[in-house]
């Protein structure tokens, strides 16, 4: 055992075999169930052995996530608040749900909509440890691996520009994809082939959401990498080559701007830029805005809440949609504005004490995370059970975290190279 991790105060590396197990097992069903749900994006498979598997996934996730739920919020302010959010989340939950079995079903396995984004939260309880970001930084990149798998399968779609298509990126990214921008965030903590793997499935979807014209997805995308290379570049000894790789960077910008129209006639800018001032959000939120009373404003309409927006698309089948593209519009569609209060209330400081008040890559890099994702908010609904949403609550238990805080980057390196033999609970030791 290096003597220099003893040193570390051992809740913050020591984890039990049991804990271990139900870690993997959580990652493993999570990933499971993420990756059957993508899956129906694809038309051109039988669906039903995937949702047996979705559900399996389910069931493993569930279990061994309940008996992950033991940490205590050491801040008052955060469990105060994190209390009010999850007895609000129960209140959307049961307002307007309907004891059918499609319903039902639909709330299990609908990863978008469904009823597991408003469990999310609770992985703030999980163990607060260097060990769980150790394995959560593997689940991240299993998941960039399937990223890279269905991006094969998916090919065809994916050079396909047809409005039927244009969903496959979001699924994708969202759910697969762009979680591996943690991994870039934190780039000091891991191999150099596991930051190529996060690079290659990042670059390949900023690459895609431009040529598929995914507005919102593309700036998120856009967001991250830049914030990685600030980050890199602040923290690198190796600035002569960053400066020189900066000014290519800004002359090519501004070779970008100065040929605008003759860059719209290449095939990857083509759809976004003809995009880039075609207003498709103003009439649907207009729609909600009428829609919406007072109440429905303050509490929102619950888990299936839906709103009047009839005659925005040429294949419209329904007047009522249970969803909207603006991402804190979604929240105060289901939940009303006392929902995204609270979760603003709780992300907000989170991201002051990440990026201002430690002393580390890890938390600098969960309040940019967060910062990241509240810009999110309004070209993206990001409140889904992904990864990515996932991270937000992850991130936000670091940033509260004052013993987190206050690590150096050295020490959280080498709980990351330590083998899990020896971060496992000795009781021989003790």
């Amino acid at each position: 055992m290096n003597n220099s991790i003893q040193n570390i105060s051992e809740d913050l590396w020591s984890i039990s075999p049991k804990k271990i197990q139900s870690l993997n097992i959580f990652w493993i069903g999570f990933t499971l169930y993420i990756a059957c749900y993508v899956l129906k994006g694809y038309r051109n498979i039988s669906l039903k052995p995937f949702e047996l598997l979705q559900f399996i996934g389910l069931c493993l996730f569930v279990t061994k996530g309940a008996s992950l739920l033991h940490t205590k919020i050491k801040s008052d302010y955060l469990r105060t608040l994190f209390i009010l959010y999850i007895l609000w989340s129960a209140t959307v939950i049961f307002r307007g749900i309907h004891f059918n079995y499609d319903s039902v079903k639909n709330l299990l396995v609908n990863a978008d909509f469904g009823v597991f984004p408003y469990f999310a939260p609770l992985i703030l309880l999980f163990p607060k440890n260097l060990t769980f970001y150790k394995k959560l930084s593997e689940a991240i990149l299993v998941l960039g691996i399937f990223y890279l798998l269905y991006s094969v399968l998916f090919s065809r779609e994916l050079l396909s520009r047809s409005e039927e298509t244009k969903g496959i990126i979001e699924y994708l990214a969202n759910y697969l994809g762009i979680a591996c921008g943690f991994i870039l965030l934190t780039y000091r903590y891991h191999s150099k082939r596991r930051i190529v793997l996060a690079l290659t499935v990042m670059g390949l979807s900023t690459l895609f959401s431009i040529y598929k014209a995914r507005r919102g997805l593309s700036s998120i995308c856009i967001g991250v990498l830049i914030a990685s290379y600030f980050l890199y570049l602040f923290n690198t000894k190796r600035r002569v080559l960053i400066i020189y790789l900066s000014a290519v960077a800004i002359v090519a910008g501004a070779f970008y701007v100065a040929n605008k129209y003759k860059v719209k006639k290449s095939g990857l800018f083509t759809s976004i830029l003809e995009r880039g001032d075609e207003d498709t959000r103003t009439p649907v939120e207009l729609y909600f805005y009428a829609d919406l009373k007072a109440k429905d404003w303050i509490i929102g309409k619950g888990i299936n809440g839906q709103y009047y927006c009839p005659d925005i698309y040429a294949d419209q089948e329904e007047d009522y949609r249970s969803y909207i593209e603006t991402g804190y519009l979604q929240i105060i569609l289901k939940g009303g504005i006392v929902e995204l209060f609270l979760f603003l209330l709780m992300t907000i400081p989170a991201v002051i004490l990440g990026i201002f008040f430690s002393k580390n890559l890890l938390a600098k890099a969960a309040g940019i995370w967060i910062l990241i994702m509240l810009y999110g908010l309004y070209p993206a609904t990001i409140n889904t059970f992904s990864l990515r949403y996932l991270l937000i609550w992850i991130a936000v238990g670091i940033c509260f975290s004052k013993k987190i805080r206050s690590l150096s980057d050295r020490n959280i390196q080498m709980i990351f190279e330590t083998p899990y033999k020896s971060l496992l609970d000795n009781k021989k030791r003790v």
